[in-house]
């Protein structure tokens, strides 16, 4: 059975953390309350609804509520992970005496946990909670104000599915849902790294023949390490795939896409990718050693190759379609 009324927390009040718990507020029935590190951020959500911080100018609905105390996630029934991965599990682990085992963890962040291994594969085997995790094509200012959003719900059994549905009804947020959640946390880490890739080609291109071109090779290369990883090969085609992708890879929004904007143009240089480290150049280096150990990067993965040689070694941007071309 599906409680009527929800308790739901999202660790991290960001600007993901702030959208999704302000638009969960449509439906009446739960009450959600954003947890965060930063006082003032805290403060503003409680006293004047704003998130100052992250969308000042965008009024919350007034039963949104904010906290920096854990202590309050012992009442939660959904808890959702809003925070950065690389510091994900390491907070996780600090706030483990508040985290009741019956909750719900919905894992929103895109990018490896410990050990190059996915949040929620981390999740699974450092907590005893059922774990979820929700990726789309979502930037977090459309879905504030209310735009059609979807997100692929990745859930191993129908009650946790009942649930989290059951959380967005009556909102503007639209699911679909698969038990590939491996593959899904690959897909969301994925996309990051074409992303750059697309952003690199249009900097150097403005065309829309070799756009597409790029795009194909690099919806085929997600293919392939989605399936050597482990993920099923239809994930690909939900909204945490395909849609995501394409959002990340073809949006200025984007910070992966405008860091290979960034490159592409030639204002990335040493000194810049110590200040702007972001989670597709983390991932390159990752699924380019975690390949290299059973196979050849160069021959079977050659965007991931490249885009390695880029933030590793002296390169010459304007061969890069060009190489990718004769792969």
């Amino acid at each position: 059975m599906t409680p009527n009324k929800l308790n739901i927390s999202f660790i991290g009040a960001g600007t993901i953390g702030t959208a999704l718990g302000n638009i969960i507020l449509d439906n009446h029935n739960h009450r959600v309350i954003l947890y965060s590190i930063e006082q003032n951020v805290v403060d503003s959500i409680n006293r004047e609804s704003l998130n100052t911080k992250y969308f000042p100018a965008i009024r919350l609905n007034p039963l949104l509520k904010a906290d920096t105390d854990s202590n309050g996630l012992r009442d939660s029934h959904v808890i959702f992970l809003a925070i950065p991965s690389a510091g994900m599990m390491d907070y996780m682990e600090s706030i483990r005496k508040y985290i009741p085992e019956s909750a719900i963890l919905v894992n929103l962040a895109k990018g490896f946990g410990n050990e190059h291994k996915t949040i929620i594969k981390c999740l699974k085997e450092k907590f005893r909670n059922p774990a979820c995790t929700l990726k789309g094509p979502s930037f977090a200012k459309e879905i504030i104000n209310r735009v059609p959003t979807a997100f692929t719900l990745g859930a191993e059994n129908k009650q946790e599915v009942e649930i989290i549905s059951s959380v967005f009804e009556g909102t503007s947020i639209y699911l679909d849902h698969s038990d590939d959640l491996e593959g899904i946390e690959i897909l969301s880490i994925l996309k990051n790294i074409y992303a750059i890739g697309m952003g690199i080609v249009d900097a150097h291109y403005n065309s829309p023949n070799i756009r597409f071109l790029f795009l194909t090779k690099a919806f085929n290369e997600m293919r392939k390490i989605l399936v050597q990883f482990g993920g099923k090969e239809e994930t690909i085609f939900k909204y945490c795939g395909y849609g995501d992708f394409t959002l990340t890879a073809l949006n200025d929004l984007s910070r992966n896409r405008t860091l290979g904007l960034l490159i592409g143009k030639g204002f990335f240089t040493k000194n810049v990718s110590h200040e702007l480290v972001l989670e597709g150049q983390v991932a390159v280096n990752v699924f380019y050693e975690e390949i290299s150990k059973f196979m050849n990067v160069n021959t079977e993965f050659p965007i991931i190759a490249e885009l390695y040689k880029i933030f590793n070694s002296e390169y010459n941007l304007s061969g890069f379609v060009n190489t990718l071309l004769h792969l």
